[in-house]
């Protein structure tokens, strides 16, 4: 016999795992996360629906239709088959499992004393992130990437929660910034909490001395990346204060478009000839000037001697006057 359940849509739900609303959602748009819910809705009852009939179904372009499907696809919460229009709605919490799962490896005595020290230390520290940022309900697949940033990167302890206060305070915690923010720190060889303090002075005179370059040059915006790259490199490579920095930016009212590539080819011009002081450098162009002057003159009259002088004799006067 085959038993058949029968309930009406009236009465149905389709279930939204809170993996999906934790892990997922906070980097979609509106349309994209009503187009997972639909298809998860269709699945359910395994109903047939193209791009298009989504389109219509809940007025959304056409094009926003693929290119969402595209996206959860590549996020790996819908799957395609290959030769095939089907797509499947990937489970979840079946990956977050796997992620979550390591097989146990042998280690001595000692390494698993010192395993399970560490891991009390980092457990106590990923506890203070989840209650902190994430309200207590952090998603499971953050706390192996914790995990894996702890390794990565040798961050302390204290570091690694400054990091997501750091995060959380400028522009949200997205794992890509988070990982961007760690890069950077760890290419400053930070690794404690010293290491930090160290940084962050040297990072607001580096935003102090920014925003005073912006200023000066009325750019009414923000520096790119490249940009602030050179001017990165003028502060901790050449150790330049801003003094020093605004004598280069002097020069740019003479250029009708000037670019920081011509005020790093200055700055870059007394760095290489070791000056160091605003005196140096202003007896250094001083000098240059004069020695440009010099050579000028020198091609001036270089110029006037090749040229043959005219000359005049007696009769060229006389008929000259009695033309007058």
């Amino acid at each position: 016999m085959f038993f058949e359940s029968y309930k009406s849509i009236l009465y149905s739900d389709t279930l939204v795992p809170d993996i999906f609303i934790n892990e997922y959602m906070p980097s979609m748009d509106g349309d994209c996360v009503k187009i997972f819910v639909h298809c998860l809705f269709l699945s359910k009852y395994n109903k047939y629906a193209s791009a298009k009939d989504l389109s219509r179904k809940l007025g959304i372009d056409l094009n926003k239709v693929k290119d969402s499907l595209i996206y959860l696809e590549s996020i790996g919460v819908i799957t395609r088959k290959e030769n095939s229009s089907s797509i499947t709605i990937s489970d979840l919490k079946e990956k977050e499992i796997k992620k979550i799962y390591r097989l146990k490896q042998t280690s001595t005595p000692e390494e698993a004393i010192l395993s399970t020290e560490r891991n009390k230390s980092r457990n106590a520290i990923i506890k203070s992130i989840n209650n902190k940022f994430f309200q207590g309900v952090m998603p499971p697949s953050w706390y192996t990437d914790i995990d894996a940033w702890f390794d990565k990167y040798n961050f302390e302890d204290d570091v690694m929660f400054a990091l997501f206060q750091y995060c959380y305070e400028h522009n949200g915690l997205s794992k890509n910034y988070i990982i961007k923010v760690a890069d950077s720190w760890k290419s400053k060889n930070v690794r404690n909490s010293i290491d930090l303090d160290n940084y962050s002075l040297q990072y607001e005179r580096f935003k102090s001395i920014r925003g005073k370059i912006v200023k000066k040059l009325g750019l009414g915006r923000n520096l790119t990346e490249y940009e602030s790259e050179y001017v990165e490199k003028w502060i901790e490579k050449y150790k330049y204060d801003f003094e020093i920095i605004e004598l280069a930016l002097k020069k740019t009212p003479k250029k009708a478009n000037p670019s920081f590539e011509y005020l790093n080819s200055i700055i870059t011009d007394w760095y290489n000839n070791n000056l160091k002081t605003k005196d140096e450098i202003l007896a250094y162009d001083n000098a240059r000037k004069q020695s440009m002057k010099q050579q000028y003159k020198v091609s001036e009259i270089q110029q006037h001697s090749n040229y043959d002088q005219r000359k005049y004799d007696k009769d060229f006067f006389e008929n000259l006057y009695e033309e007058i």
